[in-house]
């Protein structure tokens, strides 16, 4: 039986387990425990996509200029597009049973994988974070129902928030970590209750939408602001390609660390088409939702609100409200837990797999998601895409290049199982470094780094030439493209060189 494609022998799990880059949270998943089908798969993006952050992801689109076809399109174009890394990175995950952090060890080295990871887990702090934020903004919501007086009060200082909504957040937050405490059956079954939960409550908010804006042709009607004779005619394109780009790194994280799911998975083909019928499908659908509440909210209110609490406080009815609330928290802290701590409980447990459990990865992930201060990533629709989804995207496309160069071109999917959790074995390079990966993701990163420092302010708008700082805007695809190629430039002049060595 042939070790890499099937379960590791005795001798070989001892010699494993003797390892320093060995835990049991990271170990290869057995055969008998590859059980997840195409249902699983697609029940799994069901649930993770049918979330605020989908909606709001819409939304802003809609508060960016775009009408409601232009904002769908973008969305399930940038979701057709990310799909393709997904399921390519998710055969190593299927075909050996390994996570995301393992995984990078063939390209960027034993310790060197740790580079990837922790880029990973830092994004996915931000995003627990956001999730922990509109949590604890709807219980602040329903607690000013109650109690109008808390929803006054002075921002404190550095945090620019008040005191009663930074505590509602902790509050929330500190639920997330009790989930982490009690583990994955916990949220097994937080995700069983989840997607039906939202998805009711997004059509609920569609039905109101559709009553109170009299019908979908007023909603549908909404013109763009790029058409001729609008504030922003002519200028489509000029907004199209970043918000594309801020689409695709809206799942840019799961597009890495995706097998630490389809490790789980029965055959390739349960991971390939659970993923193609789950995630563009419900992406499309919950965003419509978000698109026609926000387009509804600009007929019925005057103005465009884009954030699905503050449009539910708009409801007179506190029963009404409270329900949604409690739903919209439930259904959040399912999402967060799913989409934004198993990643990174993984990915921190790989910095010193001996002494950092999954739990103890998770704790991690929630002290860091305080400290970046999500509800300033989330303030307004354009730094939620041109910040934040763009900004990441430069930094994970380029890995995503480098991973699939790697295991599709260079090694043709074969990979040393054993060896990956060896600290001396095939996969340590120099000194636990691939220097050539490293190389590749800095070379990659490069050209959206002026745009980035412009769009933060850091720099003069006229500092760099603008082809320069218009990079940015593409920064996955530059990334991912560049990476992919230097990489395989850098390990075909790095085996010319050993030859011409010896």
């Amino acid at each position: 039986m042939n070790p890499i494609e099937a379960d590791l022998s005795e001798s070989q799990l001892a010699e494993l387990k003797a390892s320093s880059l060995f835990n049991d949270d990271l170990a290869p998943v057995p055969e008998a425990r590859r059980k997840w089908r195409v249902g699983s798969f697609a029940a799994l993006w069901v649930s993770m996509s049918a979330c605020i952050p989908t909606y709001m992801l819409a939304s802003s689109l809609i508060g960016g200029g775009m009408n409601w076809w232009e904002a769908i399109l973008t969305i399930f174009l940038g979701n057709l597009i990310v799909l393709l890394p997904m399921v390519l990175n998710a055969h190593a995950g299927t075909k050996y049973g390994i996570p995301f952090p393992v995984y990078c060890r063939a390209a960027f080295g034993t310790l060197g994988a740790n580079l990837p990871a922790l880029l990973r887990a830092l994004v996915a702090c931000g995003w627990f974070g956001i999730q922990c934020w509109i949590g604890g903004n709807a219980i602040y919501k329903i607690l000013g129902v109650f109690l109008p007086s808390l929803l006054g009060g002075t921002p404190l200082p550095v945090l620019d928030i008040t005191l009663a909504q930074f505590f509602c957040f902790l509050f929330f937050w500190g639920i997330n970590l009790w989930v982490i405490y009690l583990g994955i059956d916990c949220i097994r079954w937080l995700l069983n209750i989840k997607a039906p939960l939202l998805i009711a409550l997004g059509l609920a908010l569609l039905w109101w939408a559709y009553r109170h804006a009299g019908g979908f042709g007023p909603i549908l009607s909404q013109p763009s602001a790029f058409d001729a004779g609008q504030p922003k005619a002519g200028q489509f394109w000029k907004f199209f390609f970043p918000a594309l780009t801020g689409m695709i790194g809206f799942w840019a994280t799961l597009s890495l660390n995706i097998p630490d799911f389809s490790r789980y998975a029965k055959s390739q083909r349960d991971q390939v088409l659970g993923q193609a019928l789950g995630l563009p499908a419900t992406m499309a659908l919950y965003s419509f939702i978000g698109v026609a509440v926000t387009s509804a909210t600009t007929i019925i209110y005057g103005t465009t609100i884009w954030d699905p609490v503050d449009v539910l406080t708009r409801f007179t009815n506190p029963a009404v409200l409270v329900v949604a609330m409690v739903a919209l928290c439930i259904a959040t802290l399912a999402t967060n837990i799913a989409a934004n701590v198993v990643s990174p409980a993984n990915d921190f447990s790989h910095l010193a797999p001996r002494r950092i459990s999954f739990r103890m990865g998770g704790y991690i992930t929630g002290i860091i998601g305080v400290l970046i201060m999500p509800w300033k990533l989330v303030a307004d629709p354009n730094g939620y895409i041109f910040v934040w989804l763009i900004a990441y995207s430069a930094l994970l496309g380029p890995i995503g290049g480098i991973l699939i160069a790697d295991y599709f071109v260079w090694r043709r999917r074969k990979l040393n199982l054993v060896a990956l959790y060896q600290a001396a074995g095939e996969y340590r390079f120099t000194n636990g470094f691939s220097v050539v990966a490293i190389v590749a993701l800095v070379v990659a990163v490069l050209p959206s780094l002026p745009g980035f420092l412009e769009e933060v302010k850091l720099l003069k708008p006229d500092a760099v030439p603008k082809t320069l700082s218009e990079l940015y805007h593409y920064a996955w695809f530059v990334g991912f493209a560049v990476a992919f190629v230097v990489y395989l430039v850098g390990r075909k002049l790095t085996v010319a060189s050993v030859r011409q060595t010896a």
